[in-house]
């Protein structure tokens, strides 16, 4: 069994996404992989970087961790604090961060 604090990564990766000249995020994959269904990965950015445009990699949901963030699919959006759990549409989708924050991405991908 193992354990992981959120909060410790939560701020380890804030001040790295801070640290970065650019795009000002930083990102763990803290359970899984591609020999994994399930991926969980902590991603931190820091107010106005966003994660552009891009395919649903599968089931997935964002729960926010700390700050404020937009996910966007086409003309529908979404905002989330921390506590809030946004489901991934399945279509192109892009994540903006309105102030510093940190998200778990889980991913269910199927074999």
């Amino acid at each position: 069994m193992q354990k992981f604090s959120l909060d410790a990564l939560v701020r380890e990766h804030l001040e790295r996404a801070a640290a970065a000249s650019s795009p000002g995020r930083s990102a763990e994959t803290v359970y899984g992989g591609h020999e994994h269904v399930l991926r969980q990965t902590l991603i931190a950015l820091r107010a106005g970087t966003d994660l552009s445009e891009h395919e649903n990699p599968g089931e997935a949901t964002v729960q926010v961790l700390r700050g404020r963030v937009r996910l966007r699919s086409g003309d529908e959006k979404w905002e989330g604090m921390a506590g809030d759990l946004l489901l991934v549409p399945p279509a192109r989708h892009s994540l903006e961060a309105l102030e510093d924050s940190a998200v778990l991405l889980t991913v269910a991908k199927p074999r």
